[in-house]
């Protein structure tokens, strides 16, 4: 079998998914996965007809997001129309799992070239809008499992199961703060983000003609324990808060994968590879408890243990969903989201899965380190699950 590798792996910045107060509220989802495209191909001598096929994650796919957005992000850039084009969805994890498609398109020697990415405008494309739209809803009468149709009630399922406590659910959410701010002050994330011009909205929501250059994540804000406990939660009695969830969130990521032949041939250095990657199911009626159940799988099909993996990337849809997954494989924490995560970051939601894989691999580079682990809980009780290794 051949072999699959990331040639170069880039984000935007991540924008407020607030109309008009977000930083890339202004710009369409379609232009916003294209200028990632077309950065790739630049940046590494491709010509566009060499990419021949683009995998883009994207949850709501109603609006500006309809249609197979991956195609319509290819053909904006007015170059090549012959590359095709598929849009997926498996909820949150559905820009991971692009990788893992075409990583295993590349491997069947289906592709020489391909890109795997994900974008999600949610200040334009509001969650759950394809919802909204009907007509019905897509559990029919009769549903066979206890699902409840709001994440909230099951994160709190999760804290009772795993015997979690709002002060220990807070103090997560603040070091994953304290984490970002510090990684930006550093200067960390540098390498990984693509600064993004972005049309500035007057208060009618009207593109007042000017521009911004967006060069950093807009959700890192200053936090104490003290604030973040004072904040009332989400259901009476609950645990779960603004400060202790992910952030609605506008962005995109995307990775250019190519077979190892093929890139050295044209003079490019292969970064990493999949050693394994999953897509399991969880039990419905805890809905985001999926990194438990992919991190069993993976653990198993890869032969590892949790004391391979150098870094881990968990996504802090909440921070109850990392608190549940730790308090199973007890990791050693200080190699978990280094350098915060989307509590701090924010989480549009069609291409965090990306955004992890990229930040990851930047992170192991910068830190000369191998293996990296990346998991995420989904809507649809899903979760996935990908072990890269740094070549």
């Amino acid at each position: 079998m051949r072999e699959a590798v990331i040639v170069d792996a880039i984000r935007s910045p991540i924008g407020r998914g607030k109309p008009i107060k977000g930083d890339l509220s202004g710009v369409h989802p379609v232009i916003l996965l294209s200028k990632l495209l077309d950065s790739l191909v630049q940046r590494n001598g491709l010509q566009y007809e060499d990419v021949e096929q683009v995998i883009a994650g994207c949850v709501t796919q109603a609006g500006e997001q309809s249609n197979n957005l991956a195609r319509n992000a290819w053909l904006w850039l007015g170059k090549n129309w012959k590359t095709g084009a598929t849009t997926v969805d498996s909820q949150c994890g559905s820009a991971q799992q692009a990788n893992h498609m075409i990583s295993a398109m590349i491997q069947g020697g289906s592709l020489d070239i391909g890109i795997a990415c994900g974008v999600e405008s949610m200040s334009r494309v509001g969650l759950g809008m394809n919802v909204m739209s009907g007509p019905g809803y897509f559990h029919p009468d009769g549903w066979p499992w206890d699902q409840t149709r709001d994440q909230f009630t099951s994160v709190e399922r999760m804290v009772k199961n795993r015997g979690l406590k709002r002060e220990d659910i807070d103090k997560f959410a603040f070091e994953s703060q304290t984490k970002a701010a510090a990684a930006w002050k550093a200067g960390h994330f540098d390498r990984e983000v693509l600064p993004i011009e972005a049309p500035i909205l007057g208060e009618d929501g009207q593109p007042t003609g000017e521009t911004r250059m967006v060069t950093t994540d807009q959700g890192i804000r200053p936090t104490t324990l003290e604030g973040l406990a004072a904040l009332k939660p989400l259901q009476e009695g609950g645990t779960t808060t603004a400060g202790n969830s992910s952030q609605i969130s506008d962005g995109a990521a995307a990775i250019l994968w190519m077979s190892k032949e093929r890139a050295q041939a044209l003079g490019l250095k292969p970064r990493a590879r999949i050693i394994s990657d999953v897509l399991v199911g969880t039990d419905p009626y805890f809905l985001l408890d999926g990194p438990v159940d992919a991190t069993e799988r993976i653990l198993k099909k890869s032969k590892m243990s949790m004391k391979d993996f150098d870094l881990i990337e968990i996504n802090e849809a909440f921070a109850t969903v990392v608190l549940s997954w730790a308090s199973v494989y007890n990791p050693d924490m200080s190699k978990v989201n280094v350098n915060g995560g989307a509590i701090a970051l924010g989480h549009p939601v069609g291409s965090t899965g990306t955004r992890l894989i990229v930040t990851a691999l930047h992170e192991l580079e910068r830190r000369n380190l191998k293996t990296a682990f990346i998991t995420m809980c989904c809507g649809a009780a899903v979760g996935t699950g990908t072990i890269i290794e740094r070549l």
